[in-house]
């Protein structure tokens, strides 16, 4: 089990209690309101760490921006270890502590953050909008949210390569992850794992079983030599044709409707 520390802000509010602001996406939000109720914080923790003495568990730390905050993350869960030592509680002593890279700041010193954290997992949601300056529940721009964006291409290589040198595992969650075709990027890219609701595992499943790796990795090094959006998707297109072509003997059913209406 993953457990995540509490992630209130920006669109996940609390009843009452989380004070209003102006711009809640950019405000006090998961480990910022950690940060700023520690007991609360605390709270969770030695909870997450008693929970660990009952079988495998990770700890994932939202809103990570860069090193000094993971630290100090690290500096609570050894008070909280300490604390539950005292009071002879068990817990996983070598329980892994993980950052959600969704800031791009994080991504950019993701290199730095790889060598003191035991895993990534990568929140494309947030991860998308901050970087493209998109608000998407916002209707008048909610047209440039866009995951197949050459910058959200470059910042996720980054992520990934900082993961593979580190020698940490990366996962992706979010919407693109449960999205087929962007599957395929992800894993062509070197990603780990990806998390998704239950009802979209048995079409990312299937699409990803019809694809060989090096198809995947093949994929992503013609759509990074693309400048634009639209290039981008050109290739995808011409790629999908491609594994319907290689699928035919397989009667792959799911390439051919994605290969009219992919989700991109």
């Amino acid at each position: 089990v993953v457990f995540r520390t509490l992630d209130f802000g920006g669109d996940k509010l609390a009843s009452g209690e989380v004070a209003r602001e102006l711009n809640p996406f950019m405000g006090q939000r998961a480990i910022r309101l950690c940060f700023s109720q520690p007991e609360l914080f605390h709270q969770q923790l030695r909870a997450m760490l008693r929970a660990s003495a009952y079988g495998k568990a990770k700890i994932l730390i939202p809103m990570i921006s860069g090193v000094e905050e993971f630290l100090e993350v690290k500096r609570h869960i050894r008070h909280c270890k300490a604390e539950l030592k005292l009071q002879k509680i068990p817990f996983d002593r070598r329980i892994k502590v993980g950052a959600m890279i969704e800031v791009p700041s994080a991504a950019i010193v993701a290199d730095d953050l790889a060598r003191v954290c035991d895993f990534f997992s990568i929140g494309t949601n947030d991860l998308i909008q901050y970087t493209l300056a998109v608000d998407r529940s916002n209707e008048r721009v909610a047209y440039l949210y866009e995951p197949l964006h050459p910058a959200i291409l470059k910042l996720l290589k980054i992520i990934i390569a900082a993961a593979r040198k580190g020698g940490i595992p990366v996962t992706v969650c979010g919407e693109v992850a449960a999205d087929p075709m962007m599957a395929v990027v992800l894993l062509g890219m070197g990603v780990d794992e990806l998390s998704m609701s239950a009802v979209n595992i048995p079409q990312v499943k299937k699409l990803v079983r019809s694809i060989t790796l090096n198809e995947a990795k093949s994929l992503v090094e013609d759509i990074l030599t693309q400048q634009t959006i639209d290039g981008i998707k050109k290739v995808v297109r011409r790629h999908l044709k491609s594994y319907v072509k290689a699928n035919k003997a397989r009667g792959s059913q799911l390439l051919r409707e994605s290969a009219e209406t992919v989700r991109i």
